[in-house]
């Protein structure tokens, strides 16, 4: 097939739903952000959403960087919330948000927005290496707070900082935005796996790949953060593959980096030389989970698979219906066709009207949503603290180990 078609047939051809052009790339166009066009999504329309309190909650938002994260969970459009405030450290950036959020109160800070007695809760989409430290300023100023990923950034002493005041304000929820746990097929896996018809999971893995072409710089970021990191510090959307499916942890990791195979390598600003990073861990159910972080050449990937007892599962980025991703033997099939039996939904549930799902695979309007949801109805979020750190710090060690040639590292479990 593909002999029959010519160059330029093939370069023009649109990928993703008509969203990518390879002539547009080629030419020289300004690049998407990967991710952020993935906005492909199944869910239960026989059911619609239905609210259970007219309350708003009062939202600040904060941060309009390079992704304009702050608006991309559709905050400003949940019939529950109310956003009376937004800040960004750049004016031009601010009155950007302004206008987006549809919101004329700013804040220069976020350090001024928290003496805002009114505000009840804040989404922070920061830098990443700010995330621990704003999430705990605003708890400390009794705000609900969530944030973009990773919960730290390079700093395992920010864990300990959050999980601490996590602790100290127990009464405020605290969340971290992982998109992941909204992905199609992690959601189907998650409720799967929580009616125990794979089993014990033997193997599972996620990887989180950025195409990368040699010699272009990295996504502009505050203070230059992203091109100053290592690849592993920034691992949550592919270990949500295990974590935000058995609500488990991972407790050692050996792990091994790849540096630049062109060209000059030197180490960035925080001494980091590898490009990629592939860790393997070893699970609290005494499995072995497989994560990998980095650029090179192919799609762009957040994708994850596992293999159990009884069955597996394997939805390569959304594109395989639930059914067609499940392969069991006769006790995992018998396991599921009770499950199922019992009620078990494997797909997600509608969002309110206006909501969108948005991008990564969807899952933008659902984070959003459960955080409103979990302060209205007092309960814990989806991503809350422990699920958070779960997800980072293990990238932490991961790094760690690769530094020093594959030693095999303990990572730190965590509770409240």
């Amino acid at each position: 097939m593909f002999d029959s078609m010519n160059r330029r047939s093939f370069l023009e051809m649109g990928f993703a739903g008509g969203t990518f052009s390879l002539m547009g790339y080629l030419n020289g166009q300004e690049r998407t952000i990967p991710g952020f066009d993935q906005t492909k999504t199944d869910y239960d329309k026989t059911k619609a959403w239905r609210p259970f309190t007219d309350r708003k909650i009062r939202f600040g938002l904060v941060g309009y960087g390079v992704c304009r994260f702050a608006t991309e969970f559709d905050l400003q459009n949940h019939p529950n919330v109310e956003v009376v405030a937004v800040s960004d450290l750049f004016p031009d950036r601010c009155a950007a948000l302004s206008k987006a959020a549809r919101c004329r109160k700013t804040y220069p800070s976020l350090e001024e927005m928290v003496k805002n007695d009114s505000i009840e809760a804040i989404f922070c989409a920061t830098d990443a290496p700010s995330h621990a430290k704003h999430a705990v300023l605003c708890l400390e100023h009794g705000k609900h707070v969530a944030t973009a990923v990773p919960a730290f950034y390079g700093d395992i002493e920010d864990a300990e900082r959050l999980l601490e005041c996590c602790k100290k304000n127990s009464g405020l929820n605290y969340a971290m935005f992982e998109t992941s746990a909204y992905h199609d097929d992690v959601y189907a896996m998650e409720k799967i796996y929580g009616q125990n018809v794979f089993g014990k999971l033997i193997y599972s893995e996620g990887e989180y790949h950025h195409p990368h072409v040699i010699g272009e710089p990295p996504l502009d970021s505050y203070k230059g953060w992203r091109a100053n990191g290592a690849p592993l510090w920034y691992p949550t959307h592919g270990n949500a593959y295990y974590v935000c499916i058995t609500h488990g942890s991972l407790l050692d990791v050996s792990a091994r980096g790849i540096e630049p195979l062109t060209g000059e390598v030197k180490p960035n600003g925080r001494g980091n030389t590898f490009r990629t990073e592939i860790g393997l861990c070893r699970t609290n159910e005494g499995g072995i989970f497989r994560m990998v972080q980095g650029g090179s050449q192919g799609e762009y990937l957040e994708a994850g698979r596992v293999r159990g007892e009884y069955a597996g599962f394997c939805s390569h980025n959304g594109r395989l219906d639930c059914n067609a991703a499940f392969v069991g033997d006769a006790t995992g099939r018998a396991r599921l066709e009770e499950a199922i039996k019992n009620g078990m939904q494997t797909r997600k549930y509608a969002l309110p009207p206006g909501v969108s799902p948005g991008g990564h695979g969807g899952s933008h309007g659902y984070l959003g949503d459960d955080f409103v949801d979990s302060i209205l109805r007092g309960r814990k979020p989806r991503v809350g603290v422990i699920e958070a750190l779960n997800l980072t710090v293990p990238g932490f060690y991961a790094h760690r180990s690769a530094s020093k040639d594959g030693e095999t590292l303990k990572i730190p479990q965590y509770g409240l």
